[in-house]
């Protein structure tokens, strides 16, 4: 039985919508809506790939020899990207907890639970989406479909929201609100404080991505469709479409204009989706191997993890590739740009840290444990969560 807080939208589940982390979703909108404010700004690592526009990179510097300073065991594994802020450390496991630690010791300051009253029958609805935070709370949605907004400081519920699919794909904080997609096929906009429904906008297939925000619109795809629909930020009304070559599955990032992203196809896009054109696409060697990693991108390179075993760095302007990193299998973890060095996770079991400059190894940490989550890097320290039975989150400085 699913415990609500009072708070609960009127939304009620009559069943779970049978999905898988290859479902596909895709979105994109707006920084600054006209309607709305950014409200208070958090430094940190705050959100999936730090920050509205999803360029997954560090704005703070990490020692050149990192060493293992703690780690916290979690039953389930820890698929998403953690969170940093203020000293402190947040992460979503599988087994239903959101964590709040003490960044420097990895000492418990709270545990939240997605159930008040465990079922020992049954799973608590796990966390695999990536979470966001802002001033006052944490948000972050589980895999039954509820999205759960938490206090900072005590750990307690603030209000839930039910959705008909279980959500993989973590929230932007957009001004008072926060936006996210569901696998029901709706992408939402909630009041922070309330959890009251802006707008919910009918996408007609499971969304899997974390939004990244320009301008005044929302961007999504379905599963089956290669069409990117655009969405107006303010009401949630579709503007236009976009048609694409390729199905989409992970999160996409936006640089002046532009929106970079991997495919099924093995194939790396670059969208100016307000011309509805393609500008450069780059297709890896193996392209029966899907892209399920997210972009880093910077003023000068695209770098994208792939299933081919391989982290490609790709120039931004002209879509050709720089250098190739061969790991020992494949890579779904999202890469993070931090000074001249890239770091990212490998199912091979590896935390890697690449040289920017030639591609070459700069450090690697044997985790024991497959890593497909991304890192978050802030004040000092970098975090990296592990999957399968007694996952760990790692806290290097």
């Amino acid at each position: 039985m699913r415990i609500s807080s009072p708070r609960l939208s009127p939304t009620r589940r009559e069943f779970l919508k049978a999905s898988s982390l290859a479902s596909l979703g895709l979105l994109l909108g707006a920084s600054r809506p006209t309607w709305g404010n950014d409200g208070p700004q958090i430094s940190g690592w705050t959100s999936f790939r730090n920050g509205h526009q999803n360029h997954g990179v560090a704005d703070a510097d990490l020692p050149r020899d990192l060493n293992l300073l703690w780690e916290v065991e979690s039953k389930d594994g820890i698929p998403s990207t953690p969170l940093i802020a203020d000293g402190h450390a947040y992460c979503g496991t599988l087994s239903g907890d959101l964590l709040c630690l003490e960044l420097e010791s990895g000492k418990e300051v709270w545990k939240y639970k997605t159930v008040e009253m465990e079922d020992p029958k049954s799973f608590p609805p796990g966390f695999q989406a990536p979470i966001a935070l802002d001033a006052e709370a944490v948000f972050g949605g589980d895999d039954l479909g509820t999205f759960h907004a938490v206090d900072r400081k005590t750990g307690k519920r603030l209000w839930t929201y039910e959705t008909d699919g279980e959500i993989v794909g973590g929230p932007q904080i957009v001004g008072e609100n926060v936006l996210f997609g569901s696998h029901d096929g709706f992408l939402y906009l909630l009041n922070c404080k309330t959890g009251a429904k802006v707008w919910a906008a009918e996408t007609n297939g499971p969304i899997n991505g974390t939004p990244c925000l320009s301008e005044n619109f929302t961007f999504t795809t379905a599963c089956d469709q290669p069409i990117l629909k655009v969405f107006n930020i303010e009401d949630g009304t579709q503007t236009s479409d976009v048609p694409l070559e390729d199905l989409l599955i992970a999160s996409a990032a936006v640089r002046n204009g532009i929106l970079y992203f991997g495919s099924d196809s093995g194939t790396v896009y670059a969208l100016d989706w307000q011309n509805k054109k393609v500008v450069w696409k780059f297709s890896v060697p193996n392209r029966e191997q899907q892209i399920q990693s997210s972009p880093a991108v910077t003023d000068k390179h695209v770098f994208i993890g792939t299933r081919d075993k391989y982290l490609y760095a790709i120039d931004r302007e002209s879509g050709e590739q720089i250098w190739a990193f061969q790991t020992r299998a494949r890579i779904d973890s999202s890469p993070v740009v931090c000074g001249d060095r890239v770091f990212f996770g490998c199912s091979d079991k590896n935390l890697y840290a690449v040289n920017i400059a030639d591609g070459t190894e700069a450090w690697k940490y044997f985790a024991r444990q497959s890593i497909t989550g991304s890192p978050a890097i802030a004040e000092g320290k970098l975090l990296i969560g592990t999957e399968k039975t007694n996952g760990k989150l790692l806290c290097f400085g």
